[in-house]
């Protein structure tokens, strides 16, 4: 088997945060995270969380597609951008690139974040705003390390295939074992965990708005 298309992730979010002219220390701020982890973050040093993740890419306005297209000579298009209610500038996520119709295994492209959770893209259709995802947990990994729990744009699906995860949504707790399915607005508090022994396999989509 071909070895996965890793996106250089770092580099595409010190590109956008320096576009904007933010600040790594105004970034970190933001999220409630080190300087430092942002740093190593940018430089390939550390991986961050789904969490964190969720977090950079929310106050960057930066989509999966944004993350999982970047390359290494990537360079973020220059073009007028409004500005955000925490002041940061952001252009509108362009999802006009193609993946698929047909996506074999060697060809996805993955995402390995903090704790081994990766996330590898199962296709895309242009224009239209869903991220379509096969997500991993393995056995002892976290949305989040430190517990905190993440909000997003968008309305959340997942079904998972295998393995055992727990949802944390709000001030409720639900244990999900093969063949469960959730559906929540991602913008209510929420993280998962996978307790178990096993490796937690799903299919996950996340809807944006248009």
């Amino acid at each position: 088997m071909a070895e996965p298309k890793v996106p250089p992730i770092g580099p595409r979010i010190r590109a956008e945060r320096e576009r904007r002219n933010v600040t790594i220390r105004a970034l970190a701020r933001v999220i409630g995270v080190s300087p430092s982890l942002i740093s190593q973050i940018e430089t390939g040093k550390s991986q961050p969380s789904v969490s964190s993740l969720y977090s950079i890419t929310s106050a960057l306005a930066l989509s999966l597609e944004d993350l999982f297209d970047a390359s290494d000579d990537d360079e973020p298009e220059a073009l007028p951008a409004p500005t955000n209610e925490i002041g940061l500038r952001y252009l509108d996520t362009n999802r006009a690139k193609a993946v698929g119709p047909h996506v074999s295994p060697d060809d996805r492209e993955l995402l390995t974040l903090d704790s081994g959770v990766t996330w590898e893209r199962l296709g895309q259709v242009p224009h239209h705003h869903v991220d379509f995802l096969l997500v991993t947990y393995p056995p002892g990994s976290a949305s989040s390390l430190d517990g905190r729990l993440m909000r997003h744009s968008g309305t959340e699906y997942g079904y998972l295939i295998s393995g055992e995860l727990e949802l944390n949504l709000g001030f409720d707790k639900y244990p999900l074992a093969a063949g469960d399915s959730v559906c929540f607005e991602s913008t209510k508090p929420h993280g998962y965990r996978n307790d178990g022994e096993i490796p937690a396999v799903g299919v996950w989509f996340v809807v944006e708005p248009s």
